[in-house]
């Protein structure tokens, strides 16, 4: 079985002791991708420095999350647009709209998100959208670019079954990650109606860890609890996860781009 993890931040620094260690455990357990979406510009040399050393299944994407948002937000994302001016990558992202932690800067982060929702449609890349307690906001944002909005996939989702419907009419594909686990999680109730084709693997690693290891790091490697909990839910086998989660996702990245 191949899988692609579509979303896990392996440059941070929980992996500073046994980075190597596993990235070599993931490969070697079938996630021969990882999908290395950066945080800020303070996090951009050490995304490419994985990929770099892990030509084939390293890859970059680069960036604001929407907590790095604050007042001086235009300088850096001036900064990372400059940086991806000469750098090659697979995706825009993750950036979004982060209501959990901190309401104060609502409006830069929709500013900043606007922003790279428009270096993703002109490059022609998808766009990694984080979405904590906005989901509405960030809807309404997506619907009033009409038709200028690009592909990609909204990370985490943790939504129901019409919010989903919502994320596929609009032409996004789900990110599920270990939240499925979770023994109060609501997802494999709205995962009932979703089409195993609009779903991707992720695991958000080191965060998110899935059960059986909850409460511990998250990596690479535990995305094969992550597709068991799928199979689960939709009745079908992990290889059939593995098979059609892939396609989708080597749908929505252009693979061939390497830093």
């Amino acid at each position: 079985m191949h899988f692609i993890d579509t979303h896990s931040h392996l440059f941070a620094e929980e992996f500073d002791s046994d980075r190597d260690t596993v990235i070599t455990q993931a490969v070697n357990s079938g996630i021969g991708k990882m999908v290395l979406p950066n945080i800020d510009y303070s996090t951009l040399n050490g995304v490419y420095q994985l990929c770099n050393q892990y030509p084939g299944h390293c890859y970059p994407v680069i960036g604001m999350h929407p907590t790095s948002v604050k007042e001086n937000y235009p300088a850096e994302l001036k900064q990372i647009e400059h940086f991806l001016e000469s750098n090659k990558c697979v995706a825009i992202g993750e950036t979004g709209i982060d209501l959990y932690w901190d309401k104060t800067f609502f409006k830069e982060q929709c500013e900043a998100f606007s922003e790279q929702l428009n270096w993703a449609y002109h490059l022609k890349l998808p766009i990694i959208i984080h979405c904590r307690d906005s989901f509405d906001e960030i809807y309404h944002l997506l619907k009033s670019r009409e038709s200028n909005i690009p592909s990609g996939i909204f990370h985490s989702f943790g939504g129901n079954a019409e919010q989903a419907h919502k994320v596929m009419d609009l032409g996004f594909k789900i990110g599920i990650n270990g939240t499925v686990t979770f023994k109060n999680s609501k997802l494999p109730e709205a995962l009932q109606s979703i089409p195993l084709e609009e779903i991707v693997l992720e695991t958000d690693s080191p965060y998110l860890t899935p059960v059986p290891f909850r409460g511990r790091r998250n990596e690479s490697s535990y995305l094969i609890y992550i597709a068991q909990k799928i199979s689960e839910i939709k009745g079908v086998s992990v290889e059939d996860v593995a098979l059609i989660t892939t396609r989708t996702a080597e749908g929505i990245f252009n693979f061939n781009l390497q830093a």
